[in-house]
């Protein structure tokens, strides 16, 4: 699967067919498409949409009305009235299916964490510990001017019991920290099986298992590493115009140069030359307009940052590739981080990015964790 044919164009009629939910259909006509002499990257293009088609439907679970009666259920004097709003105010994921409009698996998770005023009408509401906890973190680091945790991990794989074939050679990678940038003293502490770790030196770190498959066994990894990071004040005056010359090219599908995104660059830096104030201007923009959203599968974006600066939402890593491609149309240094969002309450996966600017370096920016504050 070529993702870099993402944003190769679909053909009109399978356009329409697949934004109509007519699936079953718009496979059988790819696969006689992929009889003929098609052009190289249209017929990757089609053989990509057909896994897209097979995958994105598995995520859309609620009907019209299922999704009503969540809401009616679970949010205090719901009225439907208000589904209409908040569905043209794009507060709900969707597609068609065969005609019908279903939700997304998790449409009332993201409108209780995006809309505050129906967080305090869900009946189980209770106040969000994770923000406070936050809030006492930021200001210890400012304090202090920098904080380390050690962060202890314990990931886990395993089969669906439908798809157990006993016997048969299985692969597992499971992802662990690479030591650079804030990550320090990565130590593994156990595996399940006997297995391998990739060197420092690539992108990404696995453990990696190989061996022939056992009903009911799970793969396991237990590690801890030091997150450090220091606080440091930024002064425009004392920037420079230096950088790198990396992290600024444009890399298909998604950090494309567009016209729309060279327009909108201008309305936020204006005649701005400054990098760091030019940064600043595209956080603001990111964290004050766009909507934090939960996301569909990203392998259905064609582009994540004209899907984001078009329809005014999306998660953090959505946001965080906007304002990369962003800062890179600017002339900034700017690329991608993706880990953990771990605290004592929660563990979850998180996306951000990092930007250079001389005489600091590479610093971070969190636009999802930012635009957090203007809803609170």
């Amino acid at each position: 699967m070529d993702i870099r044919v993402l944003n190769t164009p679909l053909p009109e009629d399978l356009l329409k067919l697949k934004w109509n939910g007519q699936f079953e259909l718009m496979n059988q006509i790819i696969d006689q498409r992929l009889q003929k002499d098609l052009p190289s990257m249209l017929k990757e293009r089609l053989k990509l949409e057909k896994e897209i088609i097979a995958r994105m439907p598995l995520d859309f679970i609620y009907t019209k009305q299922q999704a009503l009666d969540i809401l009616r259920e679970r949010i205090s004097d719901f009225k439907d009235e208000e589904f209409d709003a908040l569905f043209a105010d794009s507060a709900f994921e969707f597609i068609f299916k065969e005609g019908q409009m279903y939700l997304k698996n998790n449409f009332f998770e993201n409108l209780i964490k995006t809309r505050l005023n129906y967080a305090q009408r869900y009946v189980d509401h209770t106040e969000d510990a994770g923000a406070k906890l936050l809030d006492e973190t930021i200001a210890a680091m400012k304090e202090k001017g920098e904080l380390s945790c050690r962060i202890h991990v314990k990931s886990s794989i395993w089969i669906d019991p439908a798809y157990e074939k006993e016997g048969k050679t299985v692969r597992v990678w499971l992802p662990v920290p690479k030591e650079y940038a804030q990550v320090e003293e990565l130590q593994i502490i156990s595996m399940s099986h006997e297995g391998m770790v990739n060197d420092n030196e690539v992108e990404q770190r696995c453990v990696y298992f190989e061996k022939p498959y056992k009903k009911g066994e799970r793969f396991t990894v237990e590690y801890s590493f030091l997150n450090h990071m220091k606080y440091v004040p930024l002064d425009p005056s004392a920037v420079t115009d230096y950088h790198p010359l990396k992290c600024l090219e444009e890399v298909k599908p998604h950090i494309v140069f567009t016209d729309d995104l060279r327009s909108l660059l201008k309305e936020i830096i204006g005649e701005e030359t400054n990098p760091l104030i030019k940064a600043r201007k595209i956080y603001d923009y990111i964290t004050s307009h766009i909507m934090y959203s939960f996301m569909r599968r990203y392998v259905t974006l064609p582009s994540i940052p004209q899907y984001c600066t078009t329809s005014m939402k999306g998660d953090c890593g959505v946001q965080a590739l906007t304002f990369i491609t962003l800062c890179r149309m600017a002339g900034i240094p700017a690329t991608w981080q993706a880990g953990l969002y771990a605290t004592p309450l929660h563990i979850g996966n998180h996306d951000w990015a990092r930007f250079y600017i001389e005489p600091y370096g590479w610093l971070y920016a969190d636009c999802s964790f930012g635009g957090s504050a203007y809803r609170a």
